[in-house]
């Protein structure tokens, strides 16, 4: 198998214990699952050999083996999304070239996000470690904004070199901005996607370093190459006109079905 994309899925999220299996409602008033929703991005992806749910949890596992996704399970042991596929592979016994991790919370994923960072992957193969960008529009900064005056812990962002390689990632809005940005210009801040595409020595260097502070402080699973590094490329996508939201707190549910109603996706 060349390309083998991951979907990590825990049941005890700390900010919204049951998340994956929350049910989010189409334009066709039909409800389906994070979970499920997930797994439907992840086959919409061109050049995918294999999807497996990575879980931990007997009801993730048969949620999803109900809609026909294979299931991985690892141990409750895994911390994050990308421990979680390093194990996975390893129980498996699989070798694959690339290993994508599409998170088990990003149901909007579009397609595109997925085959670029493969893309970027072959493209380069000095490459270790891939995560796709998006530059903020207007809409979206008010929200992440609104999100932080909340207290409510939202996107990610994060700030890149002139080689497009990572300098730092946070749940704080970076670079800071002393004033929002003037309607009509580019909003100089970067949100990133929660997926990932690894080669799977980073995956087993990762599982063997030891967590750093600041992968502590910030709650964020890719700093942990960083502090070791390792380092992780920025792919720059495009939305398309797609909205894009992941799943971080409650609030986000009306968010999501607004966007499949809107878009007309079932």
């Amino acid at each position: 198998m060349s390309v083998v994309v991951m979907i990590p899925a825990r049941y005890a999220s700390v900010r919204y214990p049951g998340k994956p299996l929350v049910p989010l409602t189409g334009a066709d008033g039909q409800a389906k699952t994070l979970i499920e929703r997930s797994w439907e991005a992840a086959r919409a992806a061109g050049g995918i050999d294999e999807i497996y749910v990575t879980t931990d949890d007997e009801r993730i596992r048969a949620a999803s083996e109900g809609f026909g996704a294979r299931v991985a399970m690892t141990s409750e042991e895994c911390a994050n999304g990308t421990e979680r596929c390093a194990e996975a592979i390893e129980t498996l016994g699989i070798a694959p070239e690339i290993v994508v991790n599409l998170q088990g919370d990003a149901p909007l994923t579009p397609p595109w996000f997925v085959e670029a960072l493969v893309g970027a992957m072959r493209a380069d193969p000095a490459i270790q470690v891939a995560t796709p960008v998006l530059r903020c529009d207007h809409e979206s900064y008010e929200s992440f904004a609104a999100d932080r005056r909340a207290g409510r812990v939202g996107a990610t962002t994060v700030v890149f070199g002139n080689t497009m390689d990572a300098l730092y990632f946070s749940k704080e809005i970076v670079p800071y901005l002393a004033r929002p940005p003037a309607p009509g210009a580019p909003v100089p801040v970067f949100h990133h996607v929660g997926i990932y595409a690894y080669r799977p020595a980073a995956l087993a260097l990762y599982r063997s370093a030891v967590p750093g502070p600041l992968e502590g402080l910030e709650g964020l699973e890719q700093l942990r190459f960083l502090e070791n590094g390792v380092a992780v490329r920025c792919v720059e996508v495009e939305a398309r006109g797609r909205a894009f939201w992941e799943l971080n707190n409650p609030v986000d549910v009306e968010r999501i079905e607004a966007v499949l109603k809107a878009e007309g996706l079932p």
